[in-house]
């Protein structure tokens, strides 16, 4: 049986070219800045002064600096408070985000309608800084991790994408699941949220990468360093200009030869650029295939 293809004119051919180009170019301005800051992070401290980093390939490869941020102890303490905001936030929103997305999808629920337009509110109009440090300050929030896992338990997007995966699963399902005798929290763990994998998936990647890129949150209500996360762990080390804190050790200008301490210090910073970045680049193509899926999934049903 023969195989028909259509036939493509010019204009889609170029059009198709012209569009790979851009993305190449633009897949060169997202990764070349990573690239030179680990180029950078690996070279002789005085070729990459000398060059201000601008650097194609490494010269000089040492990993003193590498050396110098594993020692740091507040790295490590950094990976870990990081991994248990991940862990615990992500699984409260998705608590929050699968309970409150069950009910709203519900039909004939009181004040459904009140209530999605209460929490659309809430996507366009918030408290403001001060009243939120009021709030988490009266609670005896301060300086303990719920002050960060808290105030972000509940993602209204993340409700409606979640509503809407739901809404668009057949009526038939849950019907004939209350007729053979299944609760409502039955319907949801045992059915839906099996049948919604992609969604979550995606919802669940979303919560973990905010988590991991939080830094804002941490510097108003955190004021011990054993707490930080890994990013603000990040933040105080490139603006601060003090090369003990930064190398987490006493002997940070020592283990290199180099001219001035500026380098030392400058080479420290970019191998903490990689170390705090490249962890959660490496997770992103595991779950490609889920986030491509789920996007599709939560934008064209329901």
């Amino acid at each position: 049986m023969k195989k028909h293809h259509l036939k493509r004119s010019a204009g889609d051919i170029a059009l198709d070219a012209v569009i790979y180009v851009l993305l190449f170019l633009l897949s060169i301005v997202c990764l070349y800045p990573l690239y030179q800051v680990l180029v950078a992070s690996i070279s002789d401290p005085n070729i990459v002064m000398r060059e201000n980093g601008l650097l194609l390939i490494p010269q000089g490869i040492q990993f003193d600096a590498y050396q110098i941020v594993f020692s740091n102890k507040n790295i490590a303490t950094g990976f870990q408070n990081t991994i248990f905001y991940i862990v615990v936030g992500t699984g409260l929103q998705f608590l929050t985000t699968v309970t409150a997305g069950y009910a709203l999808a519900k039909k004939n629920v009181m004040l459904k309608k009140p209530i999605m337009i209460y929490f659309t509110i809430t996507m366009y109009f918030g408290g403001g800084l001060i009243p939120s440090f009021l709030l988490i300050n009266r609670m005896g929030l301060m300086n303990t991790p719920w002050a960060i896992l808290l105030p972000g338990a509940c993602s209204v997007w993340n409700i409606i994408i979640m509503r809407t995966q739901f809404v668009s699963i057949p009526d038939g399902l849950k019907e004939v699941a209350m007729i053979d005798g299944a609760s409502d929290f039955t319907i949801l763990f045992r059915i839906l949220i099996p049948l919604s994998g992609s969604v979550i998936a995606v919802l669940i990647l979303f919560s973990a990468v905010g988590y991991w890129n939080m830094w804002y949150e941490p510097m108003i209500y955190l004021t011990e360093r054993s707490k930080y996360p890994i990013q603000s762990v990040l933040r105080e080390i490139l603006i601060d200009s003090n090369s003990q804190m930064m190398a987490g050790a006493g002997n940070a200008q020592t283990k290199f030869n180099v001219q001035n301490d500026a380098a030392a210090q400058t080479l420290v910073k970019y191998a903490n650029i990689i170390v705090c970045t490249v962890p959660i680049l490496l997770i992103y193509p595991f779950l490609q295939k889920y986030f491509v899926k789920g996007v599709m999934i939560g934008s064209l049903k329901g």
